[in-house]
């Protein structure tokens, strides 16, 4: 796991040794174990290395291949590297280390772009090819390793991190307001943008190519494909074969030269990891983050897991450690947070943070369950929101109006006042509709909807979920691995019949077709739906009560913190005069959405978590000309304004 970042100067310009370093710097806390940078001429290639397998120089990167040919700058794990390397060594390739990384600068060279639908992992890479005089950057099939970029008439930059770009004087940080619309309507980006202006992130499952006159094209090498296989197994068959696939994928992941932990939440997911793990690793350390819920109510109450994890410790016998998170915490590194995860995306993220923290005082490699729910449809509220017997179109709107979690579209206006006149013809429901284009089918069933939303989730929340995930642990230099996004159990997920996943679905459909105004509490625990086939298979792992449990989000309790006890810190920030984000949104509105909250009208804890990032954001990131300070330095110093692109 490590940091990657280059540039290619499209004016001819050699190119810089010190900003490349000054590029590689600022990934520094992704990869304390070592450096590397090379150039050619006009292109740069920049690596910081967090050594997990091959913990020898042989490692080193920026790697070239023997010939000189190929120079590669990798973030990632590929765990089915020894069969590939294996079938390498068949085709005459010699090998000088023992990891990954050079086995997929081979494998490159080999199989080209079809190399990437061999690996079974998680990357972000940049590839420079000498003689052509091209770069090519690729991230995995889910996203879980984020790479950026900036593209201009002068300039390609790349990076892990947004923050790698700054150090290039053509590079500015600044609020790109259609981005701003995206993320206040979906708490995420559903595009490639992110909250700055011309800095993108490469969709997973693609590949760029970018030449050195500067001509770039961007390509989906693939896709996620919810279908029914037309002869589906057997249930008790289906059941053995997941067990299979779920040894197989904890297995693999378990691949490494450092001691590797795992995340104990108190769910089914990250316990069953664990429950593996430990067969393989005795006394594993496991982490789990709590909170103080002195203070909570509602809903809330049931948000510590402490208990549930510290219950699955014991039988599995790992070394536990736990955390546990007051109201202040999230004040405390709120800044530092932000420096890190740089554009906002889904929920509140400060509890991972914390986790990330706990696991990498002792290790430097976790395991985690996340895409357990998002690949064997862990939240069928969700779903069942949108599931009728009507046409796709209606689907669309049906869904798109549940995806709304900040602002409605019918209050954009309202609420973005200050910037309406330039975002007025944003549509964020064509860019949700977009997603869903290689969906559209006539006559779909139920199940077909649900298949739908299942994908467009994958595409979507789960990625928000990975790119979150990758920057809160690497804030800590640790590596985070989530064995349920194995190639192989995802392809069988996927083609899984929508009965194992979920059950009751034409009872829904009926409820729903009178009563489209479910809501989340009532539904599930009414049903108790979602992750059918893997909640059976997950009896053989944890306790029963434990498996059969309601789906629990790793969320504090804020919505009472926010009106309680950090109170005065939400009023300080969202009612101040000179709070920035109000050069953005209108103060009336926003503050009297915020009063809903804190007079206990609605629940406003997304957007109000939302509001306090984007106010540190503005606070954080500055857009002064100053290397010493432009993103590249810990956060907590004097503020400026963002400029407005």
């Amino acid at each position: 796991m490590c940091g990657i970042a280059g540039f290619l100067n499209l004016t001819g310009a050699p190119a810089s040794p010190v900003i490349l370093q000054s590029m590689t710097d600022a990934l520094r806390h992704r990869g304390p174990d070592g450096e590397g940078q090379y150039i050619d001429g006009t292109f740069g290639l920049g690596h910081r290395r967090l050594a997990i397998i091959d913990l020898s120089p042989t490692g080193h990167q920026p790697m070239a291949s023997s010939d000189g040919r190929y120079v590669l700058s990798y973030n990632g794990e590929v765990y089915n590297f020894r069969e590939l390397r294996i079938e390498l060594e068949a085709n005459g390739y010699q090998f000088r280390s023992t990891g990954d990384s050079e086995v997929v600068l081979y494998s490159m060279a080999e199989w080209g772009e079809q190399a990437l639908l061999r690996f079974n992992g998680m990357f972000a890479f940049a590839l420079w090819d000498r003689e052509e005089g091209t770069l090519l950057l690729a991230r995995d099939r889910y996203g879980i390793k984020p790479l950026y970029y900036t593209h201009s008439r002068s300039l390609f930059a790349f990076g892990s991190e947004i923050k790698a770009l700054m150090p290039q004087p053509s590079v500015t940080p600044c609020i790109d307001k259609e981005g701003l619309v995206e993320y206040l309507t979906f708490q995420n980006f559903f595009s490639d943008r992110t909250i700055f202006a011309n800095i993108r992130l490469l969709p997973a499952a693609s590949l760029m190519r970018v030449t050195r006159s500067g001509k770039a094209s961007i390509r989906r090498y693939w896709d996620y494909q919810f279908c029914e296989r037309s002869q589906p197994l057997a249930e008790e068959d289906a059941a053995v074969e997941l067990d299979y696939l779920f040894r197989q994928a904890v297995n693999r992941q378990l691949v490494s030269d450092v001691e590797i932990g795992a995340y104990l939440s108190g769910g089914m997911d990250s316990g069953a990891i664990t429950a593996l793990a430990s067969t393989q690793h005795p006394y594993i350390k496991s982490f789990t983050c709590g909170f103080d819920l002195s203070s909570a109510s509602g809903m809330e109450l049931s948000f510590d897991e402490r208990a549930a994890a510290e219950r699955m410790s014991y039988q599995f016998k790992t070394e536990h450690y736990e955390m546990v998170l007051k109201s202040g915490d999230m004040e405390r590194i709120m800044q530092r947070l932000v420096w890190h995860l740089e554009e906002p995306r889904v929920g509140q993220c400060y509890p991972i943070f914390y986790a990330a923290k706990l696991a990498g005082k002792f290790v430097k490699v976790v395991l985690s369950g996340t895409g357990g729910d998002e690949i064997f449809a862990g939240y069928p509220w969700r779903y069942y929101q949108a599931v009728r017997n009507d046409d796709f179109d209606h689907y669309v709107s049906q869904y798109y109006d549940f995806w709304q979690r900040l602002i409605s579209d019918d209050r954009k206006a309202e609420i973005l006042k200050p910037l309406w006149p330039d975002v007025s013809r944003v549509s964020t429901r064509d860019i949700f509709q977009d997603l869903l284009v290689s969906q559209r089918r006539e006559h779909l069933t139920p199940e077909g909807y649900i298949n739908c939303s299942l994908y467009l989730e994958a595409r979507t929340f789960l990625h928000g979920l990975l790119v979150v995930e990758d920057k809160m642990s690497m804030a800590h230099s640790l590596e985070t691995r989530v064995p349920f996004l194995d190639n192989d159990l995802v392809d069988f997920a996927m083609s899984m019949p929508v009965n194992h996943k979920l059950g009751n679905v034409e009872h829904y459909v009926r409820r729903n077709e009178n009563d489209i105004s479910l809501k989340r509490e009532r539904y599930f625990r009414r049903f108790r739906d979602g992750k059918i086939a893997l909640r059976k298979m997950m009896r053989n792992y944890v306790p029963t009560d434990i498996a059969d449990g309601e789906k629990q989000g790793f969320s504090g309790p804020d919505g009472s913190w926010f009106k309680g006890e950090s109170i005065d810190y939400v009023r300080r920030l969202l009612y101040n005069r000179n709070a920035r984000i109000y050069d953005y949104l209108d103060r009336t509105a926003i503050q009297s959405l915020v009063d809903e909250h804190l007079t206990g009208v609605s629940n406003r804890r997304l957007l109000i978590w939302s509001l306090i990032y984007l106010e540190n954001l503005l606070e954080v990131f500055v857009n002064e000309r100053n290397l010493s300070e432009r993103g590249l330095r810990p956060p907590g110093l004097e503020s400026r304004h963002v400029a407005v692109s």
